[in-house]
């Protein structure tokens, strides 16, 4: 991004302002929506003609929705409590999933996570859902106890103990779960700003037989960091619903 004096300007976070598309549409109101749409019509496409033994489509959403059922819901929250949780698990997987994946493809390249505020209203998700089967199961104050009072700590090291789990559990924990997806949306796609960029200058702006290897290494860095991404991005995915699983988890156990 060559500035106005013909140096270099680095990206940073003004390059994910993005201006309205139309009013006050932007691209990322456009990416959600979008998201939202593609799942279903997978989704719907994968599960229309179910038949007993698969297709390679109705497998592969098998596969997909059985991972998410079996290797997370099952395996976290355990086989009491798991099966009503599964429909939002494997949603929040592909909801991020694929909002992260949006940032690698062709005229789009953008992860909708990468703006804060998405993040944080899906964890505000996660939060209502495993507080309120945390309240449903042992009651407010029950779960307040459950919560804040760990088993076999009693006395006076409670004025300690008890603050500090409600300030952990109920209050740190969907900012963290947020901005761990936020913050590698953003470092991974700005990276990937940077040495486009960068490279472009090198080699179109400020050409030189040195600039010149400096780009080329810029753009190689460009791909590889791509390469790096795309196992970023499905981690993130896996992490926020793995994250989310435990939460529901430690709200609907007997003890904490």
């Amino acid at each position: 991004m060559a500035s106005s004096g013909g140096g270099f300007t680095p990206p940073g976070p003004a390059d994910f302002d993005l201006p309205p598309i139309i009013g006050g549409v932007t691209k990322p109101m456009v990416l959600v929506v979008l998201s939202a749409v593609l799942i279903f019509a997978v989704t719907y496409a994968m599960s229309r003609k179910a038949e007993l033994v698969p297709g390679r489509l109705q497998f592969a959403g098998e596969w997909a929705y059985g991972g998410v059922r079996n290797g997370i819901a099952r395996e976290v929250i355990g086989s009491e409590h798991y099966l009503r949780f599964v429909p939002y698990l494997f949603t929040l997987f592909a909801f991020v999933l694929v909002n992260n994946y949006f940032g690698m493809v062709p005229l789009i390249q953008f992860p909708t996570f990468s703006h804060s505020g998405y993040a944080y209203g899906l964890a505000a998700l996660s939060w209502l859902l495993y507080n309120g089967v945390g309240i449903q199961k042992h009651g407010f104050f029950g779960y307040l106890k459950h919560t804040c009072v760990p088993a076999g700590v009693r006395g006076p090291v409670l004025l300690l103990i008890a603050p500090l789990e409600f300030l952990s559990n109920i209050l740190v924990r969907p900012v963290t779960l947020a901005l761990r997806l936020f913050a590698n949306m953003f470092a991974g796609h700005l990276l990937l700003i940077l040495f486009a960029l960068g490279g472009e200058y090198l080699l179109l702006e400020a050409f030189s037989p040195i600039n010149a290897v400096g780009g080329v290494l810029a753009w190689v860095m460009f791909f590889g960091v791509s390469l790096l991404e795309l196992l970023v991005m499905f981690l993130q995915a896996y992490v926020f619903t793995l994250l989310t699983a435990m939460y529901v988890s430690g709200a609907v156990a007997d003890e904490h």
